[in-house]
């Protein structure tokens, strides 16, 4: 039974919804204001939108994620159409923070999702008893997900504004899932760390031993540089847009986040909302309702962060993140350099299995090319679907393919170990998507973490705040995956060191051995 303060809060989401957004459908955002400079007062700009036709049924693709486009059918798109830089954002942070929420009420206030969907989902929602997560039902589309009101697979979905294009990964909040939450993260270029200012609820998340401190630590790890901070929920009524609540979490927020490494005004933002009302996603809700907050509408900082720096013309580098059948073998992932098109032949590392591109589809949508920072689907041919696992990468045949090896040395930091770890430590790496578990073979030297000068190991074992270079090797025997030298390819030079489902040491590659 919900008590009276959660029946309030979850109340029925057309009535929080702008009359504006219920009546039209939106597919483009053009987003026309001036660059913010973080820290200056902004005075919010208007919002115009362009309507499309839209059908009224969102469909499933066969892995089980929802076809935001899929009203659209397959058309086809050359170069010339494709202007809009690709960013992937990842919505991360502690279970039941909202993160699903956030990103169902923006497809929907983005015009990905339809009225008639957004209905299901509140019926779908209702039905389970879970009416506070009727948005959310547009990125949890497997039953287990909605029975559970809780997000488990890193669902995905896009959206547009004037000038980017962006693919939403939702990473599931709870601990037992963070090894799909570091799959997401990985292929994130912005992080969107979403807080809970519920009474209790930023608590248990950041200073119980939640997820709201891991999940930062992780995506700074896998390299992450951008971080936007939500602070949702500010219209429960425990909290009714106060801003001393927003200020007690933005300060104690701010000293961990520069812990983890987030330490510039141009790294992170601290932005309030409601994912239930969408209030400050796209539209600020007026002084009446917060008068405090000058900044930018969600929507306007993402549209005016700085270009990626892309290698589009280095070789082709797309780890692979998922595979399934579908009149052949497709797999998906993001392209982390390079470009590939229909018709080219590549290898996929580390087995070294030749294929041909056959198609391309970036969303939704068939295409003849796709370029660095891209995540599409790709269907090959001359391959079976058991010859590929996640992990494994497409490269091109021309420049030299990525490295792979069973043995590798490398700098950790132990950061969560209640044990000394010596020689023959086994634990689960994490590295990109690959999951493997490896034994720790020679501990080398130690690294100061003050002067960063090396020294001589005096005890036979490192612990916890310790940085150190050691060897590590796979436990399988025969065992090889693709790997890369921090300083060469930083995507596939960095890692994570779990066991018993929480983090032990983050690390960087140094040296593949033979």
């Amino acid at each position: 039974m919900m008590d009276e303060s959660q029946e309030n809060y979850n109340q029925s989401v057309d009535d929080k919804i702008p009359t504006s957004a219920m009546t039209l459908n939106f597919s483009a955002l053009n987003v026309n204001a001036a660059e913010f400079i973080p820290s200056s007062e902004c005075v919010n700009s208007s919002i115009s939108t362009q309507a499309k036709p839209m059908n009224e049924d969102c469909q499933l693709e066969q892995n089980g994620n929802i076809s935001m486009k899929a009203s659209y059918g397959i058309s086809m798109m050359n170069d010339s159409v494709r202007k809009k830089e690709p960013v992937n954002i990842l919505f991360c942070g502690h279970v039941d923070a909202g993160k699903s929420t956030i990103g169902g009420h923006l497809l929907y206030l983005t015009g990905q999702i339809d009225r008639r969907t957004l209905e299901k989902c509140k019926n779908g929602a209702r039905d389970r008893a879970f009416d506070s997560w009727c948005p959310s039902h547009a990125l949890d589309t497997n039953e287990e997900e909605r029975e559970r009101g809780i997000t488990i697979e890193v669902g995905r979905a896009w959206f547009e504004t004037q000038t980017k294009h962006f693919t939403i990964l939702d990473a599931p909040g709870h601990r037992c899932f963070v090894p799909n939450m570091i799959g997401g993260a990985s292929q994130a270029d912005i992080a969107i760390l979403v807080i809970s200012a519920r009474k209790g609820e930023f608590e248990t998340g950041f200073e119980r031993g939640g997820q709201t401190r891991e999940h930062t630590m992780l995506v700074k790890t896998v390299g992450v540089r951008n971080l936007i901070v939500l602070v949702n929920k500010m219209d429960d009524q425990t909290v009714n847009w106060d801003e001393a609540r927003y200020r007690e979490i933005e300060g104690k927020l701010s000293l961990y986040l520069k812990m983890c490494g987030f330490k510039s005004e141009k790294d992170t933002i601290f932005i309030p909302c409601s994912g239930r009302t969408g209030a400050m996603l796209i539209e600020h809700p007026g002084p009446k309702v917060v008068s405090w907050y000058t900044g930018p509408t969600f929507i306007e900082y993402l549209d005016r962060i700085s270009s990626f720096d892309r290698n589009i013309d280095g070789c082709l580098r797309m780890p692979i993140v998922q595979r399934y059948k579908d009149m052949g073998v497709i797999v998906l992932g993001k392209i982390e350099s390079g470009q590939v098109r229909v018709g080219d032949r590549c290898l996929i590392m580390p087995n070294r299995t030749r294929v041909e591109v056959t198609n391309i589809y970036y969303e939704d949508i068939e295409t003849d090319s796709s370029v660095c920072g891209e995540n599409v689907r790709l269907k090959l041919k001359n391959v079976e679907e058991e010859e590929i696992s996640p992990g494994f990468v497409l490269c091109d045949m021309i420049h030299e393919p990525c490295h792979m090896g069973r043995a590798f040395d490398a700098q950790v930091a132990i950061i969560d170990c209640n044990s000394i770890i010596t020689v023959g430590y086994s634990a689960i790496l994490h590295l990109y998507t690959t999951v493997v578990k490896v034994e720790l073979k020679k501990l080398i030297s130690l690294i100061d973490r003050k002067t960063g000068n090396k020294t001589k190991l005096s005890m036979p074992f490192i612990k916890q705040d310790q940085t150190a270079i050691v060897r590590f090797e796979l436990s399988e025997p025969n065992a090889t995956i693709c790997i890369e030298t921090y300083k060469d390819f930083s995507k596939l030079g960095r890692f994570i060191l779990r066991e018993d489902d929480h983090t032990v040491a983050v690390g960087q590659v140094l040296k593949i051995n033979p």
